[in-house]
């Protein structure tokens, strides 16, 4: 009983590594292909005439950042466990509602 409870532990602490190392994965690319791709929103608008300011708070810049933000945002709720909707521990108590009820269905 001891080893499965260890099993257990190590297999929710593998499942949590992996979606910190999603979310990390996810954030890095976001600031990498965000970066390249406002950078080159802002050279192309000033080679048309628009000042540093005007190019770099352009809505479609700024857009960009924000659309993909959000879904960001949301991942991050996720991987550092801010469940707003569900509460904290919404999944143990699941699981243990349908243990439960496999266990009155034998009956």
């Amino acid at each position: 009983m001891d080893n499965n409870l260890e099993e257990q532990k190590f297999i929710r602490a593998k499942k949590k590594v992996e979606t910190l190392k999603s979310f990390y994965t996810h954030f890095a690319v976001y600031l990498v292909v965000n970066t390249i791709l406002s950078t080159s929103k802002v050279i192309r608008n000033m080679n048309n005439g628009e000042t540093f300011q005007e190019a770099f708070f352009d809505l479609n810049t700024l857009a960009l950042w924000f659309l993909w933000g959000v879904p960001m945002l949301l991942h991050a709720f996720k991987a550092f466990g801010f469940n707003f909707f569900m509460g904290s521990d919404w999944e143990k108590r699941k699981i243990q509602e349908y243990l439960n009820e496999g266990k009155n269905e034998r009956s």
